[in-house]
């Protein structure tokens, strides 16, 4: 028999801080975008907790590089700001000053481009609002001061919606989205920060719609139980792909 040949599955990879890394836990809005394209593309997890732009532009290399980023990647999701955006004066640590921080996000996007991740297939994603009252319990649970306010996540985000008008790439303004109407978007945060499961379903909603077109054409992986001829399943289970 001659060497089979390895199906190729394409993936989405998922990039951002904790907001992404908790994304596939129970009801979370990585898992649920995974389980909406089962056979037919791997759904990625590369969140890291904690992590600004600052980070994750010199880590973003070593995640995808000119060896992974081929025809298998479909689409490429970016999702940071909810760190930098913490005040210099409380958090210095993880705080990136908002010039900083869109000429990061430009810098991964440029990246990702230099190694073949063509623009159609990238997706910004702004960071949700803040909701301080929760929050700053959270930060008096651990010893500190509020060390977010949601108006300066709000310069974040629109700096972000900026960097991928000027990049070229799509966007989801997760800050604007989650406060439109003046709803009560306290519902969406489990800590005044990160994602309640309401908030996660927003989020798989909304950037679902966006992924959907980049994947819809995408085939199903290895042909369907009742396609296979069970007297002689090779020639289908061997030459699909």
């Amino acid at each position: 028999m001659s060497q089979l040949k390895r199906i190729i599955w394409p993936k989405v990879v998922l990039f951002g801080d904790s907001i992404t890394q908790f994304s596939f836990q129970a009801n979370g809005w990585g898992s649920e975008i995974a389980d909406k394209l089962v056979r037919k593309c791997d759904v990625v997890n590369r969140g890291l907790s904690g992590y600004n732009t600052k980070w994750a532009k010199i880590a973003l290399p070593r995640v995808i590089d000119n060896s992974s980023a081929d025809s298998s990647i479909a689409a490429v999701t970016i999702f940071f700001g909810a760190n930098d955006c913490s005040l210099a004066e409380k958090n210095p640590q993880q705080h990136v000053p908002l010039q900083e921080y869109t000429q990061n996000l430009k810098d991964m996007v440029g990246h990702l481009t230099s190694v073949g991740v063509s623009t159609d297939k990238v997706i910004l994603i702004t960071p949700p609002p803040l909701h301080e009252p929760d929050w700053e319990k959270e930060c008096h649970m651990k010893g500190c001061s509020l060390n977010r306010l949601n108006a300066v996540a709000g310069q974040y985000a629109e700096a972000c919606v900026q960097a991928a008008g000027q990049c070229g790439v799509e966007v989801l303004d997760l800050w604007t989205l989650m406060q439109r109407g003046g709803q009560d978007f306290s519902t969406y945060l489990s800590d005044g920060l990160h994602l309640s499961d309401k908030g996660s379903q927003f989020v798989a909603q909304h950037l679902w719609a966006l992924l959907e077109k980049r994947v819809d054409a995408l085939p199903m992986i290895l042909p369907y139980w009742g396609d296979v001829d069970n007297k002689n399943p090779e020639p289908c289970l061997l030459s699909h792909s």
